[in-house]
């Protein structure tokens, strides 16, 4: 055995091996736990905002209302619809699920703390948060019901429209970095012209990452008038549950990404460099967790959109905009030979 343990197949691999795979359910159990909690911390803040308590009953605080949140969910009998496509039906809820938490693998969260630092990490970031769309349309059409399609139907087509906008967000972004690498993008330094520049779409990115995540004021998916619960009508229990927590994980997951490309990922504020001592990973949470806040923040406050509203804000405001700014940038870049060298 001794032998085994010292063999070059070992430690060229095994070990290796074992500490991705300690990374990948540290990080899991991590975002697990960040989820959890971050329908507690809506809870809360939207009860400051409305005047009311929130959870204060289960446990000190109300700490514990997700653990028995998770319990009654556990508990509670999976009804599969007798006309529905079963494989589909439960596979769509875990794809969704599973996309939020694999994303993570190149998001940055201090220097060199990251599970792949991999040369395209904004095209896997890309791909995987596009992927979500099949989770969503399967659960719509698996359901064999015409609210349930209909809902899978309008959130496909949000999350593609403001797609369309974010991946321009990004192309400008890479533009003053000249890197597809998520670390390089938080170091490379930028002018502070370059950051004034980079706000108009900032704005636009914070706005699209509410329709991506079919967060108010564009929850349209589910509409109690005309679809009532959406894509996801028909779950129940635990298959519900993981569209609900897909839904927080790919909050965190946007909130990281605004971080990492407008807001300087694990590095202190401003720049400042008396700010440095604190470790990397706690700016971080922080940036992270302001923009968690704002998801919450923007739902207790916008009155809902129509759904005409919000196609032409993506097509005809967003998209046009975007586009215009791409080419604004690019020439500016050029003319002050700012380029990434």
């Amino acid at each position: 055995m001794t032998e085994f343990f010292a063999s070059p197949l070992w430690t060229d691999y095994g070990w290796p091996g074992l500490i991705m795979v300690g990374q990948i359910a540290a990080m899991m159990g991590v975002v697990i736990f960040a989820v959890a909690y971050l329908t507690y911390a809506e809870r809360k803040v939207l009860g400051a905002m409305q005047r009311r308590q929130g959870p204060m009953t289960v446990g000190p605080f109300g700490l514990l209302q997700p653990i028995a949140d998770g319990v009654k969910l556990l508990s509670k009998e999976t009804i599969v619809p007798s006309q529905a496509n079963k494989p589909v039906f439960l596979l769509a809820p875990i794809m969704l699920f599973t996309l939020a938490l694999v994303a993570w693998a190149v998001i940055p969260v201090n220097a060199k703390w990251v599970i792949a630092d991999i040369n395209v990490g904004v095209l896997y970031l890309f791909a995987i948060s596009s992927m979500g769309v099949y989770g969503i349309i399967m659960a719509g059409w698996a359901s064999n019901s015409k609210y349930a399609f209909l809902g899978g139907l309008r959130s496909a087509s949000q999350m593609v429209s403001y797609e369309v906008s974010m991946g321009l967000v990004i192309v400008t972004i890479l533009l003053c970095v000249g890197s597809l690498n998520l670390s390089d993008i938080v170091t490379v330094p930028r002018p502070v012209w370059v950051q004034i520049m980079l706000l108009p779409m900032f704005v636009v990115f914070l706005v699209s990452i509410l329709a991506e995540t079919n967060r108010a004021p564009f929850d349209l998916p589910e509409g109690e008038s005309e679809l009532s619960g959406g894509f996801m009508v028909e779950y129940s229990a635990m298959t519900f549950a993981l569209f609900f927590l897909g839904e927080y994980a790919n909050m965190i997951l946007m909130s990281a990404m605004a971080t990492v490309l407008f807001l300087g990922g694990w590095l202190p504020p401003f720049g400042i460099d008396a700010l440095a001592v604190v470790p990397g990973v706690v700016w971080f949470s922080l940036k992270v967790c302001a923009m968690l806040f704002f998801f919450i923040w923007a739902r207790a406050t916008f009155p809902r959109y129509r759904y005409d509203q919000l196609m032409r804000l993506g097509w005809k405001v967003f998209l046009p905009f975007s586009l215009i700014w791409v080419v604004l940038m690019a020439g500016l870049l050029m003319t002050f030979d700012a380029l990434p060298k």
